[in-house]
């Protein structure tokens, strides 16, 4: 019972992973990472931990068997999983990870200290007083990094030691790579240290992600090769482009930039609050994960981050970093000697929006958790929600939602979407043909619509919307409340407009949008609601355009007249069912002598002429 147990709250995480790249861990029963692996897609490659093929594995098997929690950190690609998972896997000593636990790391370029200096890879950084440049998530990446720079700049590969006594007292001579014009001879003194350092600068501005001069460079050389048509040159030429595109894209998680430090960032709504945490070691994140705290009524931002900051130091048994990246300053007491620091741009700007993200991430997945085991009272809340964002007296929980339709004024129609508790009720949908107005107006289209739904509702004894939603801004809003005014609806049924360009909410009465956090569940619900009401509309216009091509096309028909027309349309709807049906089957909706010139009129005008057809409504809704 309790194995079935835990493999339904694993499975149940696991539905709700991201389809994003990034790292996973697996905790064992007492909290501990017994697995660190990254992905692509994580939803799609945690889950088949969790499928009988993966569990054919006898080390799987044990495996998924101790697993008792997961976590995961969501980044922004592939290259940024693999180097994470590295840091993680050398940090936390997972006991199911073999690969990634030795000293080997990821491969670096480092310029050395020393006279005429060398540029070689490593893959150990050493306080040395060289400069490192990396970390490359690819081997491939960095060696063709290293060949670029040795072609473009005659820079040395040998190990002699060029200190000034031992040049000038000629104790080594040139070798190949002086011959074949790779290096231009430092080590007979052929070329003097400045000129050298020149090179040097030129290629570390290469390695820090300036790659303006050198993309010219090879472009140039690309272009020369393919004029003089050395195919074979230039494509060589276009794929060290490519490796060095790859290249310029830069990683937060290991950087050369950063050093030691913690960012946390804190992320707070109605329900509670969420706090990430990420700890750089060496300029690399060695932990992350996120918590969730219960802040009280009165508590402010600050004071909840400050107490987020000692309950997560408490858990990892540790202390702070010297440096203390936020996204607003906390309360300082207990944190004295510590810097926090609230970065505008660069790269712990980066980092503090990735740590962000993660945040926010946590948040919905625990918000997707309550809707799966708690659906009332996930409705409550985003009811909840609606009411406060839309300064409502009741919680919207009949909503009606309303768009136009036509086509430079042609067929003008317009529709009518129902929700109820935050969902699609399908059976309430209503279609309009729009009867008073004539041409393109909006206006005036929507002033007739809403004056019929709730003049019938009025009439019928039928229950009232909470709030009307009107797909539009100020124009279509002012003429909707007009309408209700002369229904004597408009206090008695709240209404807003929502204009498509960025989502602007308007008010009656309020010249000025009003915004909503677009990462709100408010903002969903109507973006839904509107969207829902465009589609429904625009099909249900394109269908009655279709009828009327149809209509038209049968009219060419001779001895055919609009009650014979209305007959056909009625029993076949389309004209490729027309097409196909016999003699004997249309003389029984028409008679013997139409259904004959229905017939002849078909063999006349081949299948593509027609005009292209829409489905039958039925089959849309």
């Amino acid at each position: 019972m309790a194995e079935t147990k835990r493999m339904t709250l694993l499975k149940e995480k696991v539905a709700l992973l991201p389809d994003s790249p990034g790292v996973y861990q697996f905790l064992g029963v007492d909290g501990r990472v017994i697995y660190v692996g990254k992905a692509k897609n994580l939803k799609r490659r945690v889950s088949s931990y969790f499928t009988s093929r993966a569990n054919e594995s006898a080390k799987v098997r044990v495996m998924v068997g101790r697993i008792a929690d997961l976590r995961h950190t969501v980044v922004a690609t592939e290259n940024e999983a693999f180097l994470l998972e590295n840091s993680l896997i050398k940090s936390l000593q997972p006991r199911y990870n073999i690969l990634l636990k030795d000293d080997k790391t990821y491969p670096w370029i480092v310029i050395r200290k020393e006279p005429f200096p060398r540029i070689l890879s490593t893959r150990r950084r050493e306080r040395d007083g060289s400069t490192y440049f990396g970390p490359y998530a690819s081997v491939y990446i960095q060696k063709a990094v290293l060949e670029a720079l040795h072609t473009l700049y005659p820079l040395r590969s040998c190990s002699l030691n060029l200190s000034q006594e031992a040049i000038e007292r000629g104790r080594y001579s040139v070798c190949l790579e002086y011959h074949i014009g790779n290096c231009n001879g430092p080590c007979i003194g052929a070329q003097g240290e400045e000129e050298y350092r020149e090179n040097i600068a030129m290629a570390a501005a290469l390695l820090r992600g300036d790659t303006r001069a050198t993309t010219e460079y090879l472009q140039q050389r690309m272009r020369e090769a393919s004029e003089a048509l050395r195919f074979e040159e230039a494509a060589h030429y276009k794929k060290r482009m490519d490796l060095l595109a790859a290249y310029r894209s830069k990683s937060v998680v290991v950087s050369n930039t950063l050093h030691n430090l913690d960012v946390f960032t804190l992320v707070m709504d109605d329900e509670g609050a969420y706090c990430n945490f990420m700890r750089l070691v060496d300029g690399a994140v060695v932990n992350t994960f996120t918590v969730e705290l219960k802040p009280g009524v009165e508590d402010e931002s600050a004071d909840v981050l400050s107490y987020a900051i000692t309950a997560i130091m408490e858990r990892i048994e540790g202390r702070l970093s010297r440096e203390v990246i936020v996204p607003f300053l906390p309360r300082e007491e207990g944190f004295e000697g510590i810097d926090f620091v609230i970065p505008q741009r660069g790269d712990k700007l980066q980092l503090l929006q990735l740590a962000e993200r993660n945040c926010r991430l946590y948040r919905l997945e625990k918000l997707k958790q309550v809707e799966v085991k708690d659906p009332q009272r996930h409705t409550d809340r985003v009811m909840a929600t609606l009411q406060k964002e839309l300064h409502l007296t009741d919680p919207p929980r009949h909503i009606e939602c309303f768009d136009n339709s036509n086509l430079q004024g042609t067929n003008p129609v317009a529709s009518c979407v129902v929700f109820r508790d935050g969902k699609p009720s399908r059976k309430e949908y209503r279609h309009f043909n729009i009867k008073t107005v004539i041409g393109a107006n909006d206006f005036a289209s929507m002033d007739e619509v809403i004056g019929r739904r709730y003049e019938r509702l009025l009439q019928e004894g039928a229950e009232l919307p909470q709030l009307i939603v009107v797909d539009g801004g100020k124009g279509q809003l002012r003429f909707a409340y007009e309408s209700l005014q002369r229904l004597g609806l408009e206090s008695r049924i709240a209404i807003v407009g929502l204009a498509k360009r960025i989502e602007e909410v308007y008010f009656p009465h309020d010249p000025m949008p009003y915004y909503i956090d677009r990462n709100s569940e408010a903002l969903k619900v109507l973006m839904h609601i509107r969207d829902e009401a465009h589609r429904f509309g625009i099909t249900f216009h394109r269908q009655k355009r279709s009828l009327a091509f149809i209509k038209s096309e049968l009219e060419h028909i001779p001895t055919l007249g609009s009650r014979s027309v209305e007959k056909l349309l009625k029993k076949y709807r389309t004209l490729s069912r027309i097409r196909r049906a016999s003699s004997e089957e249309l003389a029984e909706v028409i008679g013997r002598q139409r259904a004959a010139e229905v017939v002849r009129y078909f063999g006349d005008h081949p299948v593509e002429e027609a005009i292209p057809e829409a489905p039958s409504p039925q089959t849309e809704f």
